[in-house]
């Protein structure tokens, strides 16, 4: 399992899945549909699915554009507000793309149809991946806008939360210096935050001088990406 990591507008980020067998390949959260195609020829795949985390602009308004210019393509996701939406999931669905299984997540908080994927592909040594969306990110999640806040606790803490440690987490936006900055004023005193906001720095410096990969929040893992604090 490939996973291309396209950073689009402000800070988003799109990703393409690619089953390195077969060459099918998924697009998770598609906000330019163009850029995406871009990829998808440079690679050589043939794009069957768009996975859509959540119904707003900045994730899902490519959708339409995209399935004009690709007649048959499947978009999937949890919430019948998703642009051009071919089918809605569940929470606990399984899917298969070749030797990649997906297991959708409904991940309630920052909007009541959120879902999160989860993936793994057969006798891969590699470590598991969860696309995130705006349910959690690196240092921090999203806003709560549509959900109680026991709703997202759950969906966070009991359901993201219980993911192996080492899943690798790709989520929807470049939030990790501002996210753990806040988390150092909370917590001033806190060693692990201390310690990712510098491993935080140092990718940034990394990604500005043309260094490094595809940025500083995704693919990190599910134990680094921070811990929740919840209190009354």
């Amino acid at each position: 399992m490939k996973v291309k990591v396209i950073p689009v507008l402000e800070d988003n980020y799109m990703y393409l899945v690619i089953e390195e067998h077969t060459r099918e390949a998924v697009a998770v959260d598609v906000a330019v549909p163009k850029r995406l195609l871009e990829i998808v020829g440079r690679e050589g795949v043939s794009l069957t699915t768009v996975l859509t985390t959540h119904h707003h602009w900045d994730h899902a308004r490519g959708n339409a554009e995209l399935a004009r210019l690709r007649p048959g393509l499947a978009v999937l996701g949890a919430d019948e507000r998703i642009c051009a939406l071919t089918r809605r999931l569940v929470h606990g669905e399984e899917l298969r793309f070749g030797a990649i299984h997906v297991r959708c997540l409904l991940t309630p908080g920052h909007t009541s149809g959120h879902m999160s994927y989860f993936l793994w592909e057969e006798d891969c040594p590699d470590p598991p991946a969860v696309f995130s969306g705006d349910a959690l990110s690196v240092g921090g999640c999203g806003l709560r806008l549509e959900s109680t806040a026991q709703q997202m606790y759950q969906s966070l803490v009991e359901t993201l939360g219980t993911l192996p440690p080492e899943t690798k987490v790709f989520c929807g936006h470049e939030h990790t210096l501002g996210n753990l900055e806040f988390a150092q004023k909370v917590e001033p005193g806190n060693d692990h935050v201390r310690a990712k906001l510098s491993w935080a720095k140092r990718r940034a410096c990394v990604q500005v001088h043309g260094e490094g990969g595809p940025g500083r929040g995704p693919g990190g893992t599910l134990q680094g990406a921070g811990k929740l604090r919840a209190g009354g």
